[in-house]
């Protein structure tokens, strides 16, 4: 296929979501998945590699950027809720979805344990997405969502390395290298700032990219995921951004132009319709299941820690969405044959519907007071008739 023709089809899907999100008030990452359910099933959107590199880019640089807006002036005043609200929202759902998956859908162990993994996680991707677009990320109770996210990713991909990750010595490598870097980059990070900061070329960005290609091609040879040293860069350097929010706005500018629209729209790309249909019972099911799962494990702590009403729903219903590590883990499971193609037909699209489903509605019917509809990457909102009626909700 004509690379260029192929390009202009990708942007395109990305550019109308984007534009029908400013129109009707819903986060652009949603509408992104959406289309590239449309592309990939009527519209011969297909992957190739350059995509495949791209989408991998930037669900890489969202979930660092995500990382680094963790605030940890918040993070330490907030610890309790963060760290209780992430736990439990990890350990619920991943208890609840293995025992469905093993004891009533007739899943063999490893198969319900990878299961329970992908339908445990909260899609940090789309809710840093949602928080940047809305200007939630600004405010406390947006840092401590982001927080608590990184909380259950963590125990995502503690669960995969405990129950199925080969220990050798390239984790030992990995380990190693990422200790080092976390222990020196903050320092390394301001010298290199004041050396060689604010330049055309863009040195501090390059700088970031290296460290995030590096660090994520020692995770996968380990066996890991390229996504957990992003997020872990990214919080280690969340000081280090509170003191330079210009280069975060242009980082978060480049990631969300160029580089996200691939990855939500790829994860749109792999929802077979027909496969869908063929599994819907079973897919509604799990759904029911993880959403159920994340209600009981989060509603009651963040009415516990005396959150308002609307922002606990918000907060139970965003941490209820899943897309990045559901989707890693479920292909984990594929390659190595640890589940099926049916088994991952149906974990995958569980995982998308529960990053558009309670995001729509949590945007729709409990978006705290303040929030805009739609913002620039730089954090300025866009103003817009059709956005303004729906927050007269």
């Amino acid at each position: 296929m004509n690379t260029w023709l192929a390009a202009a089809l990708w942007v395109g899907l990305a550019l109308a979501a984007g534009l029908l999100s400013c129109r009707l008030g819903i986060a652009v990452a949603l509408l992104e998945i959406m289309f590239g359910v449309i592309g990939g099933n009527f519209l011969g959107l297909q992957m190739t590699e350059w995509v495949n590199f791209l989408a991998g880019f930037g669900s890489i640089l969202l979930t660092f950027l995500a990382g680094a807006e963790v605030d940890p002036q918040v993070l330490k005043k907030r610890w309790r809720e963060s760290i209780s609200i992430g736990f439990l929202s990890f350990l619920l759902p991943f208890l609840a979805a293995w025992a469905y998956c093993y004891y009533l859908a007739g899943w063999d162990q490893p198969a319900a344990l990878i299961g329970g993994i992908a339908l445990s996680t909260t899609s940090v991707a789309v809710v840093y997405a949602v928080m940047v677009e809305t200007g939630l990320n600004e405010t406390e109770l947006g840092k401590v969502i982001l927080a608590a996210c990184f909380i259950t990713d963590l125990g995502t991909v503690l669960a995969l390395g405990i129950f199925f990750a080969d220990f050798n010595y390239w984790m030992a490598i990995f380990i190693g290298a990422l200790g080092l870097t976390l222990a020196v980059l903050p320092r390394l990070t301001a010298y290199f700032t004041r050396r060689y900061g604010d330049r055309l070329s863009q040195l501090e960005v390059k700088f970031f990219c290296l460290l995030l290609f590096l660090l994520g091609g020692l995770a996968i040879k380990a066996n890991s995921e390229a996504v957990l040293p992003a997020y872990l860069l990214g919080m280690v350097l969340a000081g280090f951004f509170l003191q330079h929010r210009e280069l975060l706005h242009r980082m978060r500018g480049m990631a969300f132009a160029l580089v996200t629209p691939f990855y939500f729209l790829k994860a749109g790309l792999f929802v077979s319709l027909p496969a869908v249909a063929k599994g819907a019972v079973l897919i509604l099911v799990l759904l029911l299941v993880k959403v159920l799962a994340k209600f009981a494990s989060v509603l009651p702590l963040t009415r516990a820690f005396r959150f308002a009403a609307r922002e606990g729903m918000y907060t139970t219903l965003l941490m209820s969405t899943g897309l990045t590590f559901g989707t890693i883990s479920a292909l984990f499971g594929l390659s190595r044959q640890l589940i099926d193609q049916y088994q991952y037909t149906v974990l995958v699209t569980v995982v998308i519907g529960s990053a558009v489903v309670p995001t729509l509605i949590a945007q729709w019917f409990f978006r705290p007071a303040g929030a805009e509809v739609c913002r620039s990457p730089g954090g300025a909102p866009v103003q817009d008739s059709s956005a303004a009626a729906v927050r007269a909700d």
